[in-house]
């Protein structure tokens, strides 16, 4: 492959400081990754990336660091991007509860973005561990497809604590079961061609549903526990954000969108991992997994626009250095574009979209400059040195102009992508 010309000092530091890698495979022996350890070293979150969901590349690598970081550096919480109420029997499952071909059922409408084989692999270890490793999901219901996860728990928690206020939710159940779908390019679309007074009257009943839940939590937690109570408030709060994306989304997809308004749901995610770590042992360290565009901790910026204020931004400023971000990219190859069509499944087809070679002062161009293939680089020290970084990264078939050097903590770059095919677990 040719080398692409990167101006800056940062090629000649990279060829310098990054740490070759020698395996993709998840089972390969793990002696490759022990620089790891220092660089996630006092790191209670460590947030694994990609530029494209459905990648094998990036799937392979997230699989091998999360064994590593498992096996060898005592991590016991895995967080994903998925459903906060989806996660809960999840993790049940990962704890040994279940038959081991359950997992397809509880998957069976979930937008496949890889976490079968992480989930496989934490069922096994926790058969023999010590400390298990439990399961975290972050995210608003089914990708943002449907209040239905989340407020069936809900209704479930009111029928025992609260039935008074089981009217109001079963009213909520009904307008969003009239737009569910298994992600948000399915349902978003549907929830627009509601009625505006449906739209208003799901937005008005959750918001009085939230109001209740945290006026009468005395009376609540006489009645039940606080695990309980915490878990179904949190449930409630994932229709609450999702119901916001819906209204958010409708309007980017009409160009009428505010600045910055899909961010409801980075929030969600950010709250719900420091919910989790909140409650776990004061040792845990967690494993995040979700796309760069979450996981960075600078603001998003297309054409000059800011778009998005992601989830790492309001990890790093909760947990300051304990929060490390990996943003996983490749130099070439191929992505998986998703574009939205109603017909197909979870609302969006993937298309196998050759990447463009990379873009001056980009990561990707220094790292093809340097030409050492599998690796990783620890980018805290560039900071650290005060170095002018790469100024963009790859974001699907697209670049977006980031400091990269201080939007993450450091970058696994794979010399090409592959897309892997959609696929039910």
């Amino acid at each position: 492959m040719p080398a692409v010309t990167d101006p800056t000092p940062f090629t000649g530091w990279l060829q310098s400081h990054a740490t070759r890698l020698s395996h993709l495979d998840p089972a390969a022996p793990l002696d490759d990754l022990e620089p790891l350890r220092e660089l996630f070293d006092g790191a209670r979150v460590v947030a694994l990336g990609e530029h494209s969901h459905f990648i094998d590349e990036f799937a392979a690598m997230r699989r091998r660091i999360l064994r590593f970081l498992v096996e060898r550096c005592g991590f016991t919480v895995l967080a994903f991007e998925y459903g906060f109420s989806e996660g809960i029997p999840l993790d049940a499952w990962a704890q040994g509860q279940g038959a081991d071909g359950d997992l397809s059922a509880l998957l069976a409408s979930s937008v496949p973005i890889g976490l079968a084989e992480p989930l496989r692999f934490i069922r096994r270890h926790n058969r023999t561990a010590a400390t298990p490793v439990r399961f975290a999901g972050i995210d608003i219901p089914a990708a943002g497809g449907s209040l239905l996860p989340a407020l069936t728990p809900v209704a479930d928690y009111l029928r025992r604590i609260d039935p008074e206020a089981l009217p109001a939710v079963r009213s909520a159940v009904a307008i969003a079961a009239s737009f569910a779908g298994d992600s948000a390019a399915v349902a978003a679309p549907a929830w627009a061609r509601l009625a505006t007074t449906e739209q208003d009257t799901l937005s008005a009943l959750l918001t009085r549903l939230h109001i209740r839940f945290r006026a009468l939590k005395p009376l609540y937690l006489s009645r039940g526990d606080q695990r309980g109570y915490d878990s179904a408030l949190r449930c409630l709060e994932a229709a609450c954000h999702g119901d916001y994306t819906f209204r958010a989304m409708a309007a980017l997809f009409a160009g009428e969108g505010l600045t910055a308004d899909t961010s409801a749901r980075d929030l969600y995610m950010a709250e719900s991992l420091l919910w989790h770590l909140n409650r776990a042992d004061p040792t845990a360290r967690v494993v995040l997994v979700a796309h760069n565009a979450h996981i960075q901790k600078t603001p998003i910026f297309f054409d000059g626009h800011l778009t998005g204020l992601p989830m790492g931004q309001h990890l790093h400023s909760a947990l300051g250095d304990s929060y490390f971000a990996l943003g996983l990219t490749s130099v070439m190859g191929h992505t998986a574009e998703m574009r939205r069509d109603e017909e197909a499944a979870f609302g969006f087809g993937i298309h196998d979209t050759p990447l463009n070679p990379p873009v001056p002062e980009s990561i990707e161009a220094a790292f093809a400059d340097t030409r050492i293939g599998l690796a990783v680089a620890d980018l805290r020290q560039a900071r650290a040195e005060k170095l002018s970084g790469p100024e963009h990264i790859r974001m699907q078939s697209v670049f977006q102009r980031t400091p990269v050097i201080d939007a993450f903590d450091g970058i696994l770059s794979t010399p090409a992508s592959t897309v892997t095919a959609l696929e039910k677990p």
